[in-house]
């Protein structure tokens, strides 16, 4: 079976000089701190706002699980939100409970492509609500008439989506300078994990030609995992057991030397441009796929793409569909694991989102040859396993 990597990995070409893209990014805003990870982020962005206790926060019905653990960390009560057809947040729909009134919102940027927030950002205002702005998925591009993470109070990033680093995150802020934050300092032990990591995973998938030969006697000698075939979903799991499993106990910790030097080294010129070469490799080759249609039509040319997102007409086929890629080590995903409480309403594109769009990696370590191998294994579950 051939796997794919299913995150950036670190090579040779990396460290070759070159040029920084001309994108806009969330780390050039004014106030910005290295986190352990995007919910680290979204944790600490939310103790920045020195919210009362118990306060809403406003969070979409389409998320990962790590965009909500970190509310509930903080102590606070989330309250969600749906998306309308084309994914605009629909903050004045939030299903209120009887409870607190919304402190704070947290908005996405899904799938690499930033969107304006500037009326999200007067709707918040009028009411005195804070905008935490989720880069996750949009290290880089414009939202609008400005760049991403600028119309938050806060904005948050996760480094590893975009960078061949060890889990890292990134607060940032446009506006507010950030109060200081201790951070404990990672152990060495700590820290030689987390470089290892980086070059174990590309050794592992054929990067780093001759040091993977001089350090195969150090590596473990293990295969790959067996293929978790298991269908997702969250519905049978207390939140105890969710914020458990998103390792929210490193949130207190500083970013890796690792992470924070690679951050910072490596050129983005080549990264963002394999970024968008590979979207449209993926949007040529499953463009008129069966029972399915891609949910962009194009990509805009102000922004660095995190995944394809690709509609499928039909729940339960996205359902077989969606078993029979994780079957195959697809670098495909979807957010089908729902925190428990999260309404379901038909008319909420959130919820549909969850089971109907195939989050397809297009990250710079994919090759043009491992996207149309990806796309062509898409089709054919679509012509014969729907």
């Amino acid at each position: 079976m051939r796997y794919l990597p299913k995150a950036p990995m670190l090579d040779w070409a990396d460290l070759a000089p070159g040029t920084d893209t001309d994108l806009a990014s969330i780390d050039q805003l004014p106030y910005t701190l290295g986190t352990t990870s995007g919910r680290a982020a979204l944790y600490l962005a939310l103790r920045q706002l020195d919210l009362p206790p118990g306060s809403g926060v406003l969070v979409p019905t389409y998320h990962c699980p790590t965009m909500v653990a970190p509310v509930v960390e903080a102590g606070h009560e989330p309250i969600f939100y749906p998306l309308a057809v084309d994914g605009r947040p629909m903050l004045e729909e939030a299903a209120c409970p009887p409870g607190p009134e919304p402190r704070a919102a947290i908005v996405a940027h899904y799938f690499g492509i930033a969107r304006d927030f500037s009326e999200v950002r007067q709707w918040c205002d009028a009411r005195g609500i804070a905008l935490v702005e989720d880069c996750a998925h949009s290290f880089f591009g414009m939202a609008g008439a400005r760049p991403v993470g600028s119309w938050g109070c806060m904005a948050t990033a996760s480094l590893s989506k975009f960078f061949p680093v060890p889990e890292a995150g990134l607060l940032a802020s446009a506006t507010r300078p950030l109060r200081p934050v201790h951070l404990r300092p990672p152990g060495l032990r700590a820290q030689a994990k987390a470089a290892w990591d980086v070059v174990d995973l590309a050794c592992r998938h054929g990067r780093l030609a001759g040091l993977a030969h001089l350090l195969r006697p150090f590596r473990s000698s293990h295969g790959h995992a067996a293929p978790d075939t298991a269908p997702g979903g969250m519905d049978r799991v207390d939140a105890a057991a969710i914020i458990a499993g998103c390792d929210m106990g490193r949130i207190g910790y500083a970013q890796s030397f690792t992470a924070s030097l690679l951050h910072r080294l490596l050129p983005t010129g080549r990264l963002v441009d394999q970024r968008r070469q590979n979207y449209a490799t993926l949007s040529s080759a499953l463009a008129g796929a069966p029972f399915s249609r891609l949910l962009y039509d194009a990509l805009p040319h102000d922004c660095a793409p995190y995944v394809l997102p690709l509609w499928l007409d039909d729940a339960k086929r996205a359902d077989r569909i969606y078993a029979q890629l994780r079957a195959e080590r697809l670098p495909v995903f979807r957010w089908d694991r729902a925190w428990p409480g999260t309404p379901h309403d038909p008319q909420d594109f959130g919820s549909a989102w969850s089971r109907q769009v195939l989050q397809v990696l297009c990250h710079q370590s994919l090759s043009t040859a491992d996207q149309q191998f990806v796309a062509d294994r898409i089709v054919n579950a679509l012509q014969h396993g729907g």
